[in-house]
């Protein structure tokens, strides 16, 4: 168990314990700061026929400022799931 997070209650807790197997989906560019005018969702299509969304995140900074800051961001990610 990792963090303090607070986790999800409810059915969407209950299908993060029933999973065996877990799919982190991320994706990353590096571009020129003043070159992005907008970032949207990302769609993931579900073997289910259903459509799920990827909520796309901007760092900015040197690399090592970026670094620091995806570490960040990954741990606080994990705290929402404190039961995986």
């Amino acid at each position: 168990m990792r963090g303090s997070g607070k986790g999800f209650k409810g059915a969407f807790s209950d299908t993060i314990e029933a999973m065996a197997n877990l799919t982190l989906v991320y994706g990353m560019r590096l571009l020129p700061a003043d070159e992005i005018a907008a970032v949207g969702d990302a769609p993931v299509t579900l073997n289910n026929g259903n459509e799920a969304h990827v909520t796309m995140h901007i760092l900015e900074g040197s690399r090592e400022q970026i670094e620091a800051q995806l570490r960040m961001s990954i741990d606080a990610f994990f705290d929402f799931y404190p039961e995986i």
